[in-house]
């Protein structure tokens, strides 16, 4: 069977023939989503590590078992610490899949995974977004952040920011529901953030960013603010003064998919694959065919702000 496969840490997936997967449940795969950890595992920087060498790419995707069920496939260690989905077919656990409904497609199934989840789980599950919130989402040009934009609008929050550095994406986030934007090439982003968010600054800050942005929109929260942290793209650390927290009574969470419950994971996920159904939660797809699964990966690695899907059938 074809698959994309890891040879070399730090290099593409090539497309070659791979040994038909056995021991498990078969999946037949039709769509596979990029991630920013794939391109980690594939080069050698996950903290966990990756498969022995050579290995077939891809930590999540849609495919059908058996009877034919329309299933997404996440986790188990697919693609992390074992072969992924990358592949015409592949093995998983029986009962690993999440049955799709069929109001959505593929690709938009796919997007809503690891992706989709990181931005919709901060303000649905691990510190909800109330009516009354001022949202600032750091890092709203790319997958995650348009998410949790139009996450936010959903729940009714009163006033939501994006911030990002490309123009482009910030006029898509206005039309995907943010009520106003930030360039964060701002000098003084602190003014900046307040000043957008309007009364004493952000109630809700949900930040892909970290680094220098995290600091300025913690300084500019309102007192008891929630902010909650999903990214480090701007920076593995932060600066962060005693009286910005304690003297606002702030609250800061850690959110990653991969430490969700599973039956959580699963309910969240049907959640927002329903909105995305209807068109109440919006993802811009890019798709390629297996044979330029490289190109994508490149562009992945390079920062696309569209979401990558690879399909396979």
């Amino acid at each position: 069977m074809r698959a994309a496969v890891i040879t070399e840490l730090g290099h593409p997936p090539e497309v070659s023939d791979r040994p038909e997967p056995s021991g498990e449940a078969i999946y037949e795969i039709s769509t596979v989503a990029l991630n920013a950890v794939d391109i980690n595992v594939g080069a050698g920087r996950y903290f966990g590590g990756h498969p022995e060498l050579p290995y077939v790419a891809g930590c999540e995707g849609v495919g059908r078992a058996d009877d034919g069920t329309r299933v997404y496939l996440f986790s188990d260690g697919l693609g992390l610490s074992r072969d992924g989905l990358l592949a015409e077919r592949a093995a998983a656990g029986s009962d690993l899949g999440i049955q799709l409904p069929d109001t959505v497609s593929d690709d938009v199934a796919a997007s809503c995974g690891i992706a989709g989840m990181a931005g919709w789980m901060p303000v649905a599950w691990r510190a909800p977004v109330s009516k009354d919130d001022r949202v600032l989402v750091l890092g709203a040009t790319g997958t995650v952040g348009l998410v949790a934009v139009q996450a936010a609008k959903l729940f009714g929050a009163a006033h939501v920011v994006a911030a990002g550095r490309n123009p482009e994406r910030l006029e898509r986030a206005t039309e995907l529901g943010a009520d106003a934007t930030v360039n964060l090439e701002e000098d003084d982003l602190v003014t900046a953030f307040k000043e957008a968010s309007g009364g004493d600054g952000p109630t809700y800050i949900l930040d892909t960013l970290w680094g220098p942005p995290a600091a300025a929109a913690i300084q500019a929260a309102a007192p008891g603010w929630r902010s909650v942290q999903i990214g480090q793209s701007a920076g593995a650390e932060v600066p962060l003064t005693s009286a910005a927290i304690r003297g606002k009574m702030g609250e800061l969470y850690g959110y990653t998919d991969f430490a969700v419950p599973r039956d959580e994971f699963r309910e969240q996920y049907l959640r927002l694959v329903g909105h995305a159904a209807v068109g109440e939660i919006v993802f811009d797809i890019e798709s390629y065919p297996l044979e330029r699964v490289g190109e994508a990966w490149e562009r992945q690695a390079a920062g696309a702000h569209a979401k990558l899907v690879v399909t396979l059938q």
